[in-house]
């Protein structure tokens, strides 16, 4: 999957006593109603964040992840994450890519008759 939108805010890196890290970026979505999505990036994808700022548009791969959680009384929890593997920064603001665009003016709208040469009018009214 893919999220695309702007970076609102990037963590540092955290590293825990078991030696695992992780950093997390914040994207807001570009769509009628923004969304702030939180994205994680594990271990040795921290350094896809590096050459990130803030303000900056990109395009995330994604995984979605969940996990079931018992709590000690016995109550069962059920969890997600969203975790980054890929970053690329996008350059043309969010817009459509070029492709797309050129395909959508390449077949002109025709606003000619295409019954103007039929003589043949056999309709009864």
């Amino acid at each position: 999957m893919e999220l695309q939108g702007t970076v609102k805010k990037l963590f540092d890196a955290q590293t825990f006593a078991s030696g695992f890290q992780k950093r997390e970026m914040v994207i807001l979505t570009q769509e009628q109603y923004p969304q702030p999505i939180n994205i994680e990036f594990l271990s040795d994808k921290i350094s896809l964040l590096d050459n990130l700022k803030e303000g900056e548009s990109v395009k995330v791969g994604i995984n979605i992840r969940g996990r079931e959680w018992v709590s000690p009384q016995g109550e069962t929890k059920y969890f997600n994450s969203i975790t980054g593997w890929r970053v690329e920064k996008v350059f043309d603001n969010g817009a459509e890519p070029t492709q797309a665009m050129s395909q959508q003016s390449a077949s002109p709208v025709s606003n000619e008759n295409p019954f103007a040469g039929d003589d043949d009018d056999d309709l009864p009214f």
